[in-house]
């Protein structure tokens, strides 16, 4: 099966994202939400982002072009046409299962369930529909234009058929496909990345490191483009929050408990740049204030 058509479940910074990776690689793009506001804001954060990409000469279309194969629907039922339907809707198990049982519902037979979960067992998923061998992980990393990963994840009963797919799939995009043979919380990469996110948020609390110099020496030191916490507010610290909640649940490792600072910013609304206000302070225009 080649994947032409795509259906996205949720709009918002990943949703978005990966909508626009996949018009820039030529597939036609259903951003499905419940609010239209939410869609428009979705669009007009994707022609912003293509935008900027024609004018540093790293798209091969215009940017025109490119929005043209992406069209948005408040309609679930819309689904039925696509080859792939990608769910990129709030980290909770209760809400993503209610969205696999829509899709398992309105989609055509051979189409291929994704969920772009950074820490949910995708066989949790799978056990609701009624085809778990064509239910997988598809975890883009954010931002999607410029993060050239994704995990390509195996729950307990997916076909071999239905990875290969996804593994084509995400090669149309320009990107690297990391098989993830075993189901295991937190999958590869964010076992690894979060370990190091809570570890230097311990850190900080024991006043060993400020955020600033924490981020400065990771990125100097290790060679990475951003530290943790600018890492973290990019993301999202209720979404790590969320993650690190999963994996410690599944896996009772202790390693993976939110730090009791992560867990009271979360609770006071500082949820990074979406807020103005995370491990640093924002303005109006998303920029880091000094």
């Amino acid at each position: 099966m080649t994947v032409d058509r795509v259906f996205i479940i949720g709009s918002g910074l990943m949703g978005s994202g990966i909508a626009q990776v996949c018009a820039q690689a030529g597939i036609q793009v259903t951003l499905h939400d419940v609010s239209s506001t939410s869609l428009q804001k979705g669009l007009e954060s994707i022609a912003w982002s293509v935008g900027k990409l024609a004018e540093k000469g790293q798209v091969a279309e215009a940017p025109e072009t490119i929005m043209s194969r992406i069209r948005t629907t408040e309609r679930f039922s819309d689904v039925a046409d696509a080859d792939l339907a990608i769910e990129v809707v709030f980290e909770r198990l209760d809400i993503k299962l209610d969205v696999f049982r829509k899709m398992d519902e309105h989609c055509r037979p051979d189409a291929i369930l994704a969920s772009n979960t950074s820490a949910i067992p995708i066989t949790e998923m799978a056990a609701v529909v009624r085809r778990p061998e064509q239910v997988l992980g598809l975890h883009f990393f954010s931002p999607v234009p410029m993060m050239p990963v994704v995990e390509v994840i195996k729950g307990i009963s997916t076909s071999e058929n239905s990875v290969r797919h996804a593994v084509t799939f995400v090669k149309k995009l320009n990107k690297e496909p990391i098989r993830v043979e075993s189901d295991i919380p937190g999958f590869l990469l964010n076992r690894i990345n979060l370990v190091s996110y809570v570890e230097a948020i311990r850190l900080l609390e024991m006043g060993i490191g400020t955020v600033r110099d924490i981020d400065a020496g990771v990125k100097l030191g290790f060679g990475r483009k951003m530290g943790p916490f600018e890492t973290g507010d990019m993301v999202g610290l209720d979404v790590s929050f969320g993650a690190l909640t999963a994996i410690y649940q599944e896996s009772q490792d202790i390693r993976f408990y939110p730090p009791q600072l992560l867990r009271r910013k979360v609770k006071a609304g500082q949820l990074g740049r979406k807020t103005g206000r995370g491990w640093y302070v924002y303005d109006e225009n998303g920029k880091k204030e000094n």
